[in-house]
């Protein structure tokens, strides 16, 4: 999945996933990482983490948290985008592996679970702290939990409360079903004002589309596995019906001209300058925008035409933090995790990065913002669901999910086409990694609960 906060830089995981499994178990750190020297009765910790890239003043929470703790010294070390998941598998391969890593959802740390990386959570964090941290779904594996949840990030529609007032809709009532929304986009398109869109020309935008569309034909996560396994197909028309809807506003003119040219984040842009009347955004750029708009920038979550039970649900991804297989001191580890569950931390967490928790114990009373307390009271404290876009093989990421929505927005692709791609491209994933596909049916057990 692909994020950018108020400040930082958008940056692509999947190329990371390419770089992982090659030569992991025969490159060595041993020169790069000393011996675990004798432990004094303080234990020493290692964590590796990411995030400041892009949630500014992460840095200082993890810096103030490590110095405030007591019970046992620990060394973080933030890393480079690049190498996440690549420096975390090959220190493990070599056994010298943090005891604490930072770990993205779904696929983008579950490969390290199936290498044998990562510890299970059960038993090491206490029950209520892991429920509580909301790891999602995604961080199942064999009925165990892979990841403590540290912080959210809401995939929202946007929309301009000014530009609907222009066009004679309630600002206070967002459209929620299909038919709702047509009527709103002619509304809109009627006023002089491009209704919906964003920015397509880096691919993102339809890897969100699918985040927020596809989701609506499913029953369970599982179910989204099921079809790069090859239990289901895309050539079904309810599994290409994403497709179809965005063909249809591609065809009714509702989506805005530049699309194809803009990169997403311009296009999330268009809507806060008052040029686009609905987008889609991710919550942590809420505050920013708000505050650009005096409030003016509304949250929505996107309009409902599937008939799956997943349809309609509020959609919360989460960055979290796990326990490396290879550490030397688990018990100390896991108790470190706790700290940063205690209420204190929490609200420290939230006064440093202007953001939240993912944890359900974080005071909710304390957000200022108006427009970011509605919005997570609907994505945060409200029944939702996981970023199914987090379970895709590598392959069908870049060749299925990326190039169908960009192609249907040009007109090159129809619906149904697209559904043939993807067909065609889970097909060819299944033969070359029967391995994976292996894996993945082990997955859907869980995923499907």
């Amino acid at each position: 999945m692909t994020y950018k906060t108020n400040f930082a830089q958008p940056f692509g995981r999947r190329s990371f996933l390419q770089t992982t499994t090659a030569g992991v178990g025969g490159i060595a750190l041993g020169s790069l990482f000393a011996p675990l020297a004798a432990r004094a009765q303080t234990p020493e910790l290692t964590m590796w983490w990411w995030g400041e890239q892009e949630l500014p003043g992460l840095q200082a929470y993890v810096d103030e948290s490590v110095a405030a703790y007591t019970a046992a010294t620990v060394k973080p070390m933030l890393q480079d985008t690049a190498v996440v998941i690549s420096q975390f598998q090959t220190a493990a391969a070599a056994g010298t592996p943090p005891d604490i890593q930072y770990l993205w959802n779904g696929i983008y740390h579950m490969e390290s679970v199936w290498f044998g990386y990562l510890k299970p959570l059960n038993g090491l964090l206490s029950e209520d702290t892991l429920r509580a941290s909301n790891p999602t779904v995604l961080s199942n594996f064999g009925g165990n939990t892979y990841r403590a949840g540290w912080y959210p990030l809401p995939m929202v529609w946007c929309y301009n409360k000014d530009l609907f007032d222009k066009a004679g809709l309630d600002a206070d009532a967002p459209p929620k079903t299909w038919a709702e929304l047509l009527e709103a986009c002619d509304k809109l398109k009627t006023a002089g004002i491009e209704p919906l869109g964003g920015g397509m020309q880096d691919g993102y935008w339809a890897e969100w589309w699918m985040s927020h569309s596809f989701v609506q034909t499913l029953d369970t996560a599982g179910e989204a596995v099921e079809l790069f396994i090859g239990d289901k197909d895309f050539n079904d028309p309810r599994y290409h019906e994403h497709w179809v809807r965005l063909e249809e506003l591609r065809t009714l003119g509702f989506l805005n001209k530049d699309m194809p040219s803009l990169e997403l984040y311009p296009g999330i842009d268009l809507v806060v300058a008052g040029k686009l009347g609905m987008g889609q955004s991710i919550g942590s750029r809420l505050p920013a925008d708000s505050k650009a708009t005096n409030g003016r920038i509304g949250s929505m979550v996107m309009p409902v035409f599937g008939k799956g039970k997943l349809a309609g649900k509020p959609i919360v991804d989460t960055q979290g933090l796990g326990i490396a297989e290879g550490s030397a001191n688990p018990e100390a580890a896991a108790a470190f995790l706790e700290y940063l569950n205690t209420p204190e931390r929490l609200e420290a967490f939230h006064k440093a990065t202007g953001w939240l928790p993912s944890s359900s114990r974080f005071d909710a009373e304390l957000i200022e913002d108006a427009s970011v307390k509605a919005m997570w009271k609907t994505w945060g404290q409200s029944p939702n669901i996981t970023n199914v876009t987090n379970l895709m093989p590598g392959q069908f990421y870049e060749q299925a999910a990326i190039p169908t929505g960009q192609q249907v927005v040009q007109g090159a692709l129809t619906g149904e086409q697209a559904g043939e791609l993807a067909a065609r491209v889970a097909q060819e994933w299944r033969d070359f990694n029967p391995d994976l596909v292996e894996k993945y049916q082990q997955w859907v057990v869980d995923l499907s609960k």
